[in-house]
């Protein structure tokens, strides 16, 4: 099964868009190549770029702390377990004070260190970054793959409360969803909302199928439209029947 997700909010598409890179970074920094560690320094270089919304820390503050309002409510709920509310409660209060303790906008301190500098702004131009326009950062290339590893772990630590508070955020509205079955006919599928606010779509679909969903959404409707892919992956319209699963996330 493939897990397809949309974004039907803004403040959504950010947190996927940094769970991606933090998700990327940390793969390649696994590596031991000289080349797994260039790239896993040009995502540390995107995920600053996301990063330096200004207003992107109190959105993030903002959102846990209507969680846990949220959350609170529910105490003294008989239906709900309490040692778990108090796990989601603790959690949501750890992560929201390791960001609020956060001087300056996210990841600032890394824009003070001249190397890095350096490099993020040859790295934007297609080979900018050769041993001839940057012999400091070819050497660092060649420093034993373990200390590169703790460097770039040392780099991503300033982004740790954003991870944190990535993961927290979208696993709670995740775990909000309620999927069912369903099955696009002769290739779409459109459900009105009826008004109901929802922030987050997820598909899952057999691979074998050998479809693409193209997936639009706004506060009224979402549609799904599944596409053929061909050898060099033109896509056309299907006009088979789709079985699939929704998730709505609200």
């Amino acid at each position: 099964m493939i897990l397809y997700e949309y974004p039907l909010h803004e403040r959504v598409r950010t947190l996927l868009r940094l769970e991606h890179l933090f998700r990327r970074e940390a793969v390649l920094r696994q590596g031991v190549l000289p080349e797994h560690h260039h790239f896993a320094l040009v995502t540390l270089f995107e995920i600053m770029d996301v990063a330096s919304r200004q207003d992107l820390k109190s959105e993030l503050l903002k959102e846990l702390e209507r969680q846990r309002q949220t959350f609170a409510a529910y105490r003294g709920n008989p239906a709900v377990a309490e040692a778990v509310l108090d796990a989601v409660l603790d959690d949501i209060e750890h992560t929201f004070t390791a960001i609020s303790q956060q001087q300056g906008r996210i990841g600032q301190g890394l824009q003070d260190n001249e190397w890095l500098m350096a490099v993020r702004s040859r790295a934007n131009i297609p080979g900018g970054t050769c041993e001839f326009d940057l012999p400091a950062y070819y050497a660092w290339q060649h420093l034993p793959a373990q200390q590169r590893q703790d460097d770039l772990s040392r780099w991503m630590q300033t982004f740790a409360p954003l991870a944190g508070g990535v993961e927290l955020l979208l696993r709670l509205l995740r775990d909000a969803g309620n999927t069912r079955k369903t099955q696009a006919t002769a290739g779409n599928y459109q459900q009105q909302l009826s008004g109901k606010s929802y922030q987050l779509l997820r598909l899952r679909i057999d691979g074998a199928l050998g479809v693409v969903p193209e997936i639009t959404g706004h506060r009224l409707m979402v549609s799904v439209r599944f596409m053929q892919p061909d050898v060099d992956w033109h896509m056309t319209p299907s006009a088979r029947d789709i079985p699939f699963e929704l998730t709505l996330c609200p």
